[in-house]
Order: structure tokens, then C-alpha cells, then sequence
């Protein structure tokens, strides 16, 4: 299963990093950067649906998605059509991410950014302060309940908000009693990458109100924003349509067109 596979090789990205910095090292950083404000949940709860585009050169079900990946443009484009935060893959095997991309599309925007990597150690918490996000993802799927609770602490004492990501109902009672402020429910299955674009919207009914929803992946056309809003989605993670479009710009307009 290719989410396993993604784990296990954060799993070892960690160990490796561990080599080059040790864990209180970048901790003591973390912890000496300023309080993070909680920009990327405040630009999700401005009302009405918020767009939170991804920028990613790859991905295991799709491959190489932009050859030319001309990131800092991208993000730029994503910028000026008005999106409401970017979402970066920093995971490098599977998705062609990295750091380094994050850093240098952080230290270009203003949005909120959202660190996307698989979380399976506290020490990527930290590495993500230290790079300047806004937010991280945690799967439930891959997190026990009490290490997802135990993340989401780390990540209220630094500042950092959580997306919280789930696929089924069990997921989001999990994500629910650890405390998750703001709940994504991902239409694609991770274990098998089949997609159901109605599974945001039949679990969202079970996401409380002051929670924010964010539906994520196969969302293609204003007719889908459109049914996840009206499935009570307060944002939309979009990331391979808009990869795609020539004219990103227009694409999100695009997207925007129903609301």
C-alpha cells in the first residue's frame, strides 16, 4: 500500500536528518522562533469557501505532473488569483518535493502555507516552524490517536495550526476527541488511490460546526466546489487541476465561477 510505503520513508527521511541536526537542536529553534498567529485557520474561516491551492511537481497516482515545475511562479500565479493559502509537498520520492521549495516559495508569498509531507515524527513539527509554515498535515491514518493528540499539542505550543486529514467516520472521531480545530476529509483513498468525490460530502455532515471542514482532492469544476460547499465544506484543497492549467489565474476563476 503506497500510504505505508509513503510512512515508512518518512520514517527514514527522519532518521537521516536526525544525523545531520539532533532533535533538541531544532527544537530549541522552533521554540525560539515567534509564536506562529494561526493565519492559515483564520483564512479558512473568513466564511464562504476558501481555496487552498497546492503546488507539486509529482504524485504517486498521476506522476510527473509539470515538467517544467516553475514553482515560484506558481505560487506567484496562485497569489494574484487570490487564493487563501498554498498548500507545498515537501515529500521527495514520490511527489518531487522538497524543503528547499518550501523555504524559497515562503520567503516570495505572503499566504499562509501549509507544510504537506507525511507526519510521523514530532521532529518534522519542528522542522516545519523552522521553515516558516503556517500549518501541517497529520494523517490520521498513520497516527495512533494518542500520538495525534500528542502532535496536536506540539503544535498549539508552537503556533502552528493542523489539518487534520481523514477518509472514513471512525477517522473523524479520532481527529475529534484529539482536539482537531480544523478536520479535511480527502475523497481519495490513500490505500488504493480510488476516488469518490461524495465522501467529503456524506462525512462532512458528521464534522461539528465550529470545526472547519476542507475537502480535499478530485475537485475539478465550479459544479464540485459548488457540491462541497453545499455539503458544508468551509474550503477546498485543489491541487492537480490547477498544476495543470496553463493559465492558473483563470483556472481558479474558473473554479470560483458558481460561488
Amino acid at each position: 500500500m503506497i500510504l505505508e510505503e509513503l510512512a515508512k520513508y518518512s520514517e527514514y527521511r527522519v532518521e537521516q536528518a536526525k544525523k545531520l541536526r539532533t532533535i533538541d537542536d531544532i527544537k530549541r529553534e522552533a521554540y525560539s522562533l515567534p509564536k506562529g498567529k494561526g493565519r492559515f485557520k483564520a483564512a479558512l474561516g473568513r466564511g464562504g469557501v476558501s481555496f487552498i491551492c497546492e503546488v507539486k511537481k509529482a504524485s504517486p497516482s498521476k506522476g510527473i505532473i509539470d515538467a517544467e515545475f516553475d514553482y515560484l511562479n506558481i505560487a506567484h500565479d496562485y497569489e494574484r488569483a487570490g487564493a487563501d493559502c498554498i498548500s507545498c509537498l515537501t515529500e521527495p520520492k514520490w511527489f518531487l518535493g522538497s524543503d528547499r521549495i518550501f523555504r524559497e516559495i515562503r520567503e516570495s508569498v505572503n499566504l499562509p502555507m501549509l507544510r504537506k509531507d507525511f507526519t510521523v515524527d514530532e521532529y518534522q513539527i519542528y522542522e516545519a516552524r523552522c521553515m516558516g509554515a503556517d500549518a501541517v498535515l497529520l494523517i490520521c491514518s498513520i497516527l495512533s490517536a494518542d500520538r495525534l493528540f500528542e502532535y496536536l499539542g506540539i503544535c498549539r505550543a508552537l503556533g502552528l495550526d493542523a489539518l487534520v486529514e481523514t477518509h472514513n467516520a471512525e477517522e473523524i472521531k479520532t481527529a475529534i476527541a484529539a482536539g482537531a480545530e480544523i478536520i479535511g476529509v480527502n475523497n481519495r483513498n490513500l490505500k488504493d488511490f480510488s476516488m469518490n468525490l461524495g465522501n467529503a460530502v456524506e462525512l462532512g455532515k458528521i464534522i461539528p460546526e465550529e470545526i472547519i471542514f476542507v475537502a480535499e482532492s478530485g475537485i475539478r469544476t465550479a459544479e464540485d466546489v459548488k457540491r462541497m460547499r453545499d455539503g458544508g465544506a468551509d474550503a477546498v484543497l485543489v491541487g492537480e487541476t490547477l498544476m495543470r492549467a496553463a493559465d492558473k489565474t483563470a483556472a481558479l476563476a474558473e473554479l470560483k465561477g458558481e460561488l
